[in-house]
């Protein structure tokens, strides 16, 4: 006789008593068999040597299974010849054949005996090596959900016959009835071990209308909850099913078994507590009403996955992990009575690091909402929050530990996963493994443990203590009502000239006179960091004027814990934000005014550029995909955007990315908000207008111009756009509301506007600039690819052109969008009089001048030889010699020199000279805009901001950076006049 069981690994029977016993009880159980072909399976396997193997190797290491098996002889004969699939088939199908309806002690029969067979055959697919750990876990699981299926529907059927319930459906119990039975931790996750245990959380529907008049609901569902576990864990002659846990539901020392759905929802809305959110992203509905279950999961999501960044929880996940840190520091990683789920290195380490790190991140990235531990894990790898190695590390001792769980559970099916602390019986089990050395599972297991113990370690740093400034040793007491003398003088050597009001600002803070300070929580924690904030509010260059942006900030937060727990678990964020404060008001404001875009620092590695547009839009889209409205997909792009532009302004405060380079960032940003954002509008817009024909997505064309279409976006720039179409205009839309083309294209150009400037809770994105459109103000806001080039061809003014220079296409499809580059290009490369468009630029600068007076080098746009001076010279030389070299043309100024210089119509040097020019006064734009804006006084300026002024321009000093600017303006000035103005 053949058989499909064919072991790939087994035990090693290095007790041939023992193994003998086992078998010979078998013998004994084969003489009981009275069916003939079950009896001939069954001794065909035993006289098969490698079934035979198999079994002796576990009668040696297995009392449990030897006793199932001996007990189950004729079924275990059905799992050798037919292979462990058809077994599990034949479990599924015995289930399915138990009728609800039927007898209740019938019932918990048939639940037993599918549970026993399932395990058997389980474990020895285990124990064969058929399946790995996701099958196994897999399988485990299935039984668990099946035989809870089956008890459900036995349990509403009571409850139902006894009229405690009204009959919903003659065909299944469950679907209707409102039953929400939630799997929780590793059922929720389909990850069951072998003797596990299954938690759920009962809850029903109370908003169903069959119930509207059932004043016993409740009541109803309690029994039914206690039939259930009845039929699950009682213990029979034919044993127990599995071991009910209910106490993961809300409060379980004052509530019911079953509670309602709304005293569900109502009390995770208002007293859910971290631990229950990260319990439940493993919830799952097993056993319950679809529709109920989906509402209950849609209620739950926002309590899980918090849409800000849950700094507090972080917190909490840090001190846990500290706490078990400190718990274990002599702790030593050995074999002998090792605890390989809770012991350092064990199981929990594992699900703890990837969980925590869900709980925080999931909330802004919907790929880590995954319940398995390997999933998240994988998740976490494409999220960019683990390192691949550091996850396949962890995959492979999970897989380990895991195997070696459930065979320590297969000896004596008890909840266990501690190893033998004798030594002797430690390699016994090793035994058990297949090993034919325990020095070999001793090193395996060493290596694991130390591995999970190592990446576990750097999953959060130690947090050192904020309690005493550590530039300057003294006192710090903002008790009572009155200045302690020793505080004023420590506060006046941290740097403050008005130490009296920063000690009664700190006083109010204590005093809960903000709402961010009135919880007990958040004050403990702000006395810890508060020493830490007032040496780095310190080193600014205007420490009381920084100290009163921060209490700015303080006050227009909703809370303080969370934030006030993200200082104290990550020091060094606290000289970011004191950087922000001290040295950007710009960025400054917007925190106040926005304080959840800090947590951009923790969403991307502030420090790190900031990828290409592609790759940022593709980020965006997949953040789009979390979401079917259009409301909610409006908010989540302005955070992604403030997020990302907030993190540009950071970097260059901190002398990451100097402002000039920034701007090839700040215009990647809004590339890939408009090319993410632009489907969502013509989606939500063609719901009620349809769609034009034939036309291609995007329908709009969008035209980046002025510092947008150069990619020299700075801090708070608005964006210059064109909006053009490439569509019949007798053509009509297919929506409910159709439009005629060119209303159809305006309309949708509004709408676009509107999302990207509207002001919202989540703020704005860009102010949009229409003015450069053909005829200005007065045109329509998008025009046909036609009517654009007619309008330059025939009537567009010098400036215009101008201006069409640093054109760029932002959206459009490639086909149209390289009709749009040809066109642009058919455009400026046309001769043109040299001598008309020289008196033209001319002429317009000088007006310019007169309109925009320029008092102080330092107002750089409008200074003469300053930036607009070059973006004349280049635009002026672009159009003029375009026409013979068509190579020239660049929308950005610092490259257009040197293509100039590159075509021989500037000297290599003068364009080098002139591209130098425009890099060194964008970077003094740049951080001015991002710090002091306009108001920007040397006799006056802080020393800390004219010595980062002189760096980002590569200046020695201040005094050295004044002497280059007067210079290179006058030399900026004589070459304009000499291209330019003595040309017309």
């Amino acid at each position: 006789m053949s058989y499909s069981l064919i072991p790939r690994i087994v035990p090693i029977a290095i007790d041939s008593e023992a193994a003998g016993i086992g078998l010979e009880r078998c013998h004994e159980r084969l003489a009981d068999l009275t069916d003939s072909t079950e009896a001939d399976r069954a001794a065909g396997m035993l006289d098969d040597a490698g079934c035979r193997s198999l079994i002796e190797g576990i009668a040696v290491h297995s009392p449990y299974l030897t006793r199932e098996i001996v007990r189950e002889l004729a079924f275990t004969g059905a799992i050798f010849a037919d292979g462990v699939d058809a077994a599990m088939a034949r479990i599924w199908s015995d289930l399915d054949a138990v009728d609800p309806r039927g007898d209740t002690a019938q019932i918990m029969k048939s639940l037993r005996v599918a549970k026993r067979r399932a395990a058997l055959t389980i474990a020895l697919a285990d124990i064969a090596g058929l399946w790995n750990l996701i099958e196994v876990t897999g399988a485990i699981s299935e039984v668990a959900e099946r035989t809870l299926a089956v008890s459900w529907r036995h349990a509403l059927a009571e409850a139902i016959r006894r009229k405690k319930l009204p009959l919903i459906d003659e065909g299944d119990l469950i679907e209707g009835s409102g039953l929400v039975c939630l799997a929780m931790g590793k059922l929720g996750a389909r990850e069951l071990n072998y003797s596990s245990d299954i938690d759920l959380i009962v809850l029903f529907d109370d908003t169903l209308p069959v119930y509207a008049d059932h004043w016993e609901l409740r009541h109803a569902f309690v029994q039914a909850t206690q039939t259930m576990v009845k039929l699950m864990e009682e213990r029979t002659a034919d044993g127990y099913v599995f071991r009910t846990d209910l106490r993961l539901r809300p409060d379980p020392s004052s509530t019911p078994p079953a509670i309602s759905l709304t005293a569900a929802e109502t009390y995770y809305e208002s007293m859910g507590q971290n631990w229950e959110r990260a319990a439940m992203i493993k919830a799952r509905a097993v056993a319950s009403d679809g529709p109920s279950a989906a509402d209950f999961a849609s209620a739950m999501t926002p309590f899980i996955w918090r849409r800000h960044l849950d700094f507090a929880a972080i917190q909490d996940v840090h001190s846990i992990k500290r706490q078990i840190a400190v718990h274990r520091k002599a702790a030593v990683v050995k074999a002998e009575g090792q605890n390989v789920k809770l012991g350092r290195g064990g199981i929990r380490e594992i699900e703890f690091f990837a969980q925590t790190q869900q709980l925080i991140w999931g909330g802004r990235d919907a790929r880590l909402r995954v319940r398995g531990t390997e999933d998240a894990l994988k998740a976490l790898v494409e999220a960019g929050r683990v390192r691949e190695e550091v996850a396949s590390d962890l995959k492979l001792s999970y897989r380990f530990l895991r195997k070696v769980e459930h065979r320590l559970q297969m000896i004596e099916d008890k909840q266990t996963q501690e190893l033998p602390q004798d030594p002797t019986a430690l390699d016994r089990f090793a035994a058990f493994l297949g090993y034919e050395n325990p020095k070999g599972f001793r090193g395996d297991l060493a290596h694991h443990l130390h591995t999970v113990a190592y990446h576990y370690g750097r999953l959060f740093e130690e947090a050192p203590a904020l309690s005493v400034p550590t530039r300057e040793a003294g006192s710090l007491v903002f008790t009572g009502s009155e200045d302690d003398p020793d505080t004023l003088k420590t506060l006046k050597q941290l740097g403050f000239t008005d130490p009296s009001a920063v000690a009664e600002t700190v006083r109010g803070w204590h005093r809960g006179r903000t709402r961010a300070t009135r919880s007990e929580r958040a004050r403990q924690i702000l006395t810890e960091i508060t020493p830490a904030l007032l040496e780095a509010v310190g080193r600014m260059p205007q420490p009381d004027q920084a100290f009163r942006r921060l209490d700015r900030f303080l006050d227009a937060l909703p809370s303080g814990v969370q934030i006030f727990s993200l200082f104290h678990a990550n020091p060094n964020l606290i000289q970011v934000v004191a950087e922000i404060l001290g040295m950007a008001p710009s960025l400054a404001g917007q925190l106040g005014r926005e304080p959840a875009l800090f947590e951009g620092i923790l969403t991307h590695d502030v420090l790190q550029p900031l990828p290409d547009a592609a790759t940022m839009t593709k980020e965006l889209v997949r953040h789009l995909e979390a979401t079917d409205d259009y409301e909610l997909a409006l908010d989540v792009t302005r955070r992604w955007t403030g997020d990302r532009r907030f993190q540009v302004g950071v970097q260059i405060i901190r002398s990451h990315l100097d402002a000039d380079r920034a701007g090839t960032t700040y215009s990647d940003v809004a590339d890939a908000t408009i090319n993410a954002l632009l489907p969502w509008v013509e989606k939500d817009f063609a719901r009620r207008h349809g769609r034009l024909p034939d036309v291609e997505t995007p329908a709009l064309a969008v035209i980046a111009l002025g510092k947008y279409g150069g990619r020299e976006l700075s801090y708070g720039s608005d964006l210059d756009l064109v909006f053009l179409y490439d569509a019949p205009l007798d053509t009509e839309s297919d929506g409910d509301k159709p439009l005629y083309t060119s209303a159809y294209m305006i309309r949708l150009g509004q709408r676009l506007i509107s999302a990207l400037s509207a002001k919202t809770a989540e703020g704005a994105l860009y102010e949009v600039d229409m003015r450069l459109r053909p005829t200005g103000n007065k045109g329509p806001v998008a025009i046909s690819m036609e009517a654009f080039q007619k309008y330059h061809d025939e009537d567009a003014w010098t400036w215009e052109r101008m201006a069409l220079t640093r054109a760029r296409v932002v959206a459009a499809p490639e086909g149209f969008k390289g009709r749009i580059e040809d066109c642009i290009r058919h455009i400026l490369t046309q001769k043109r009089d040299p001598k008309t468009l020289a008196g033209e630029v001319a002429d317009m600068r000088e007006r310019t001048a007169k309109e925009h007076k320029a008092d102080s080098p330092w107002t750089v746009k409008h200074w003469r030889g300053g930036l607009l001076d070059l973006e004349f010279t280049a635009q002026f030389l672009q159009l003029r010699h375009a026409h013979e070299h068509p190579n020239v043309l660049d929308g950005n100024t610092a490259n257009a020199f040197l293509k100039l210089g590159a075509a021989g119509i500037l000297p290599e040097d003068e364009a080098a000279f002139l591209s130098n020019s425009v890099h060194i006064w964008r970077n003094i734009q740049g951080l001015l805009r991002l710090t002091v804006g306009n108001e920007f006084d040397p006799e006056t300026a802080p020393e800390a901001l004219k010595a980062r002024l002189a760096k980002t321009s590569r200046a020695i000093d201040f005094n050295t950076l004044e002497r280059v600017i007067e210079k290179m303006s006058a030399v900026v000035m004589r070459t304009y006049d000499r291209y330019v103005v003595s040309r017309r």
